[in-house]
């Protein structure tokens, strides 16, 4: 199925995201976490904060997870639930608690930042296959994972290999790799993730991440080394992101959701993209199409990332992953999906926190449809989304 939603096998809710959340507590002040004299109270983790984006951006939206019987789990339920996030698949665990850290306010690639977990024998951990109902993992058109999930726990693990793998009627899978290395103790996360990774229909990787999990160097390469979801999207830091699908259509073609769990199979780490990527610096979006890993057509769409005045950058994969799962669900091309993306990612970059307000769905698709100098010159600051038309300034 290409272009469009699946509505009869998921009717009614839009996403499910499924993994771990956390109260986070944000530095008041910069500086080591051993300075910092104290701290505010909200709500982090990677799947919620895109369960978040999308509600925010009108998509019916479900999170299945676990959390302690606690307050903690009380506040995380209750702010979750509050971004009109269906939270009726949280279980509630008596005996283990809600997971929390700190971190700093510098950016998480660079070497002062600081994250102080203290999820180790968390509610969320002991999520595993069995434990959670398919009537709610498989509620949404679009079943949103990442490998973060995958690091908390044998368990964990185990849950995580059977949702990717491919069954009859699983909603389409949207797997982010977030490689996170502290969380792998044992040194196997880049070969997990990339086992996990090929039984997805939609995957998320960094350039940057891709480098250090699996020492590999461009999008090209990337793609090599999976080729069996249909559509993988890199993301380049701010030099854009680049989409590569199998059996797009060409430019204009929406992306299939639902009934993912039929997509082809790819050949392995051997089986090479083969598609010259076009990296649309001048302000466009660059599109080329290539051999794909079975010798059908990769379609490779590029588009630049906007410039921002950035707050804090933590969170801002999210919300990119956000955007494009809600420009997908709307049947939108290539670059317009990327476009989305970068948008809802620029609302996160503008605030202290995991979550931005993401602009009106109007607003949104105005500056997605800017031609390619205007969206170039774009730069996006602090309350860009709350900013009227005018305001909001396009050459």
């Amino acid at each position: 199925m290409t272009g469009t939603v699946d509505t009869d096998l998921h009717p009614g809710v839009d996403v499910v995201c499924l993994g771990e959340s956390m109260v986070t507590f944000l530095p008041s002040l910069p500086g080591r976490l051993a300075d910092v004299p104290s701290f505010a109270r909200t709500i982090g983790g990677a799947e919620s904060n895109v369960a978040c984006a999308l509600a925010a951006a009108g998509h019916t939206v479900k999170w299945v997870s676990r959390v302690g019987a606690d307050g903690f789990g009380d506040h995380l339920v209750d702010a979750i639930a509050a971004y009109g996030v269906d939270v009726s698949g949280v279980r509630r665990d008596p005996d283990r608690p809600t997971g929390i850290y700190f971190r700093t306010a510098t950016d998480r690639a660079a070497d002062a930042h600081e994250v102080a977990y203290y999820r180790a024998g968390s509610a969320a951990s002991a999520m595993a296959p069995g434990t959670l109902s398919y009537d709610d993992l498989w509620a949404g058109r679009v079943l949103h994972v990442s490998g973060i999930t995958a690091a908390l726990s044998d368990d964990c693990l185990a849950l995580m290999r059977e949702l990717t793998t491919r069954a009859p009627g699983r909603p389409l899978l949207s797997f982010d790799v977030n490689h996170r290395p502290g969380l792998w103790r044992d040194g196997s996360g880049a070969r997990v993730l990339l086992d996990l990774a090929r039984g997805a229909d939609l995957v998320f990787v960094g350039e940057d991440e891709a480098a250090e999990a699996w020492g590999l160097h461009g999008g090209d390469a990337i793609r090599a080394a999976l080729p069996e979801p249909a559509t993988l999207v890199v993301k380049r830091g701010s030099a854009g992101a680049t989409v590569y699908e199998r059996g797009a259509g060409g430019a204009g073609a929406g992306a299939p959701v639902g009934g993912g769990a039929n997509g082809g199979v790819g050949s392995g780490l051997d089986g090479g993209a083969g598609a010259s990527v076009d990296s649309g610096l001048d302000g466009g979006a660059g599109q080329s199409v290539g051999s794909g890993p079975d010798g059908g057509a990769d379609t490779v769409t590029s588009v630049p990332a906007l410039r921002v005045d950035v707050v804090a950058p933590v969170g801002a994969g999210d919300a990119f992953a956000a955007g494009f799962l809600s420009a997908t669900l709307r049947g939108l091309p290539a670059a317009a999906r990327l476009r989305h993306g970068h948008l809802m990612a620029a609302a996160t970059l503008t605030v202290p926190g995991d979550l931005g307000t993401p602009p009106s769905r109007a607003d949104a698709d105005r500056l997605v449809d800017l031609d390619p100098a205007a969206w170039g010159t774009l730069r996006l600051g602090p309350g860009w989304t709350a900013a009227t038309e005018q305001e909001v300034r396009t050459p």
